[in-house]
This record gives C-alpha cells, sequence and structure tokens, in this order.
C-alpha cells in the first residue's frame, strides 16, 4: 500500500502568527488522517496474510527545518511517527514499513518546486522527476528491500 496522497495548504502559514486554523485543520486531515486511515485497512488485510509493505510519502522537511508552511511540516513529521511506531506493531506479521521523503517533486500542483529543489541539492546538473520517487517506492514494495522496515528514506539529492 502506498499512501501518497497530500497537501502543503497556504503559504501564509510559513509564520506561526499567520497559520490559520482552518488551514492546519485541513492539511492535518489529507496528510495525517489520510495516512492513518490506508495504514488501518491495509494492515486488516496484511496481518492476516502474514505479508506486506506500507510506504507513505512524506517530504525532506523531516530531515531539516523552516522552508515550509508550518501546518504540512507538522504533518509530514507526524507521518514518521506513525511509520516508525507501525514497523514495530506489524514487523511481527511480516509487514515492512518505510516513508519516502523527497524535495519538491515538480507536479501540477506544484510546478515551482523543481527549481527551488535544485537550487538546494548537493547533486548539481540533475533534477529530481515524480518517476525518482515512483523508482524509490518500487524498491521499497519488492523483496530486494524486504529487510528494510522503519526507514524513513530521503530522495533530496543531497
Amino acid at each position: 500500500m502506498f499512501s501518497n496522497a497530500g497537501i502543503m495548504g497556504q503559504l501564509a502559514g510559513m509564520q506561526i502568527a499567520t497559520t490559520d486554523s482552518q488551514d492546519l485543520a485541513k492539511v492535518l486531515e489529507v496528510n495525517v488522517r489520510g495516512a492513518f486511515h490506508c495504514a488501518k485497512h491495509a494492515a486488516r488485510v496484511m496481518i492476516g496474510g502474514k505479508k506486506g509493505v506500507i510506504i507513505f510519502t512524506t517530504s525532506n522537511i523531516t530531515t531539516m527545518f523552516g522552508n515550509a508552511p508550518h501546518a504540512y511540516t507538522t504533518s509530514k513529521h507526524v507521518v514518521v511517527g506513525l511509520m516508525k511506531n507501525l514497523t514495530v506493531e506489524l514487523g511481527g506479521y511480516g509487514v515492512w514499513v518505510n516513508s519516502i521523503s523527497p524535495n519538491g517533486v515538480p507536479t501540477p500542483m506544484a510546478e515551482a518546486v523543481q527549481e527551488l529543489g535544485s537550487q538546494q541539492a548537493s547533486l548539481k546538473g540533475t533534477m529530481l522527476h515524480k518517476n525518482d520517487v515512483a523508482e524509490t517506492a518500487l524498491y521499497l514494495a519488492s523483496d530486494e528491500s524486504k529487510f528494510v522496515s522503519g526507514l524513513n528514506l530521503v530522495v533530496d539529492g543531497s
């Protein structure tokens, strides 16, 4: 199960004094509650089958600070915490759980992030593409990573 949905929320939330409570609630609803329910329903099936893989998309904001709205940053840290907790709970059932923390991925919702992501990356001359995240998810879902669990795999070019 790959929980990949997420929203950034309002950019006005870059300062705590201007963070809107309704925006915070919306971001937490999508990013945290969505990931939680995806995992809950996947775990029900995977526990019975004694096998499975759960992968969350988080963000490289979980390894740095100051570059994203507070609601988004909070939500992605919560998902990493959920992933780590699930690793312990579900490991005994043969289920491994990981997260992918990419730099900004250019999508129709966030086209401007590619330039910023390239400037922040240590690897110069290349840009992050959605296929890079997809390939990382394929690795984490494959038997090649069957002994990898509890990893927040950062895909940000640093």
